[in-house]
């Protein structure tokens, strides 16, 4: 689950990490309020799940609370359409107001997740305001990390070495060193799966400033942190993918025509290679678990059936807590349900497969019964 940059920095301040005065606004009202606060002059930013605001016209300086309102009238209510947002853009509902400042220095800072070490790293680079991706492309030698022992946790002489490394002023090594372990704690305490700050910036005055933070928390942890989950901004998510979120399935919207349907992460990913396989592209990435009944069974079908794109169903189960018939009857109960009825695949092995195949071969639907995965592929090229 993502967090706006206001919710983010609020988090992000809670565990002591400096961040600028700033004020979330609604209205152009409150965003001239709000740079009254600051001074008059003040940046105003939409607040949309997505990078690349500034390019996309989502940051703006203004010189007046009056300039203020305008820029804020100007954003909330529209579609802000940047270069991670896709051409669909994201609706903006709240800007965030906040003060100005001489920047000397662009930092970037963030925590993530390294896979391969099975523990959070640290990553800093000297190149902030950047993507890091491109710097470790074209400058890997700039992209900087320190692992973080998952019982220690981050210990001050990580952060005096990245200080260093990073060429900071010996006055701004403690500060720092103190920002990266709020933000591991944050990380730890909150069961982030990233926290980024792009750019950490030092100010003329000498400040180290989170000028703008982004913080994804791990959906499967929500239920140990009600106050977290109820920061969900639903409009920023894919309507189907909102859906499929209220009723616990894991669903993620893609671009192809071919909505697959699975009992397992593993397999969906086999399922959606396969029908790369078959010259096709998947129009979704749908599990619906292990211990899915027939109405959540007929209900992710439903979600599947609902995006117009979708042109063809492969159904793949391999039975064991949930059995191939009970699969099957949530299938038949959802194309009875749908608007649409596209052609369906299906393959079914394991617990009650027979029973399964039964059950769509007396339902009168348009659907063909494959036994492998290479039987699955060809019925989806025809």
């Amino acid at each position: 689950m993502k967090l706006h940059e206001y919710q983010a920095k609020e988090l992000l301040a809670a565990y002591g990490a400096p961040v600028p005065e700033n004020y979330v606004a609604s209205s152009g009202a409150e965003a001239a309020d709000a740079a009254r606060k600051l001074g008059g002059e003040a940046v105003v930013k939409a607040q949309v799940h997505a990078g690349g605001r500034g390019k996309a016209g989502g940051v703006k300086v203004a010189a007046s609370p009056e300039e203020a309102a305008q820029i804020a009238e100007s954003l909330i209510g529209s579609t802000l359409v940047t270069l991670q947002t896709g051409p669909a853009g994201a609706p903006v509902h709240k800007v965030l107001v906040e003060r100005t400042m001489e920047i000397e220095r662009e930092l970037y800072l963030s925590v993530a997740t390294d896979g391969s070490r099975r523990r959070p790293v640290v990553i800093a680079s000297a190149s902030g305001g950047m993507e890091i991706e491109e710097v470790a492309q074209t400058e890997p030698e700039k992209v900087l990390t320190e692992p973080v022992d998952p019982v220690i946790g981050f210990r001050a002489f990580q952060g005096r070495r990245l200080a260093a490394r990073l060429g900071l002023p010996a006055a701004q090594t403690r500060p720092f060193s103190a920002l990266v372990e709020a933000c591991c704690r944050a990380y730890d305490e909150k069961d982030a799966t990233m926290i980024e700050i792009n750019p950490l910036v030092l100010t003329a005055g000498g400040e180290l400033l989170a000028l703008d933070a982004k913080i994804s928390l791990d959906d499967d942890a929500l239920f140990r942190h009600p106050a977290e989950a109820g920061l969900r901004d639903a409009s920023q998510d894919d309507p189907l993918e909102a859906q499929a979120a209220e009723a616990g399935i894991a669903y993620v919207k893609l671009d192809g025509d071919i909505g697959c349907m699975v009992n397992g992460a593993g397999l969906a990913m086999a399922t959606m290679d396969i029908v790369q396989f078959a010259g096709a592209k998947p129009a979704n990435f749908l599990d619906v678990g292990g211990g899915a009944g027939e109405e959540k069974i007929s209900r992710a079908i439903l979600l599947m059936l609902s995006d117009p794109n979708v042109e063809k169903a492969l159904v793949n189960i391999f039975g064991g807590i949930l059995r191939c018939d009970v699969a099957a009857r949530g299938v038949v109960d959802a194309y009875g349900k749908a608007d649409r009825r596209p052609p369906l695949v299906a393959r079914m092995l394991g617990t009650n497969a027979d029973e399964g195949k039964e059950v769509l071969a007396r339902s009168g639907l348009n659907a063909r019964m494959a036994d492998t995965l290479q039987e699955a592929a060809a019925a989806i090229k025809e």
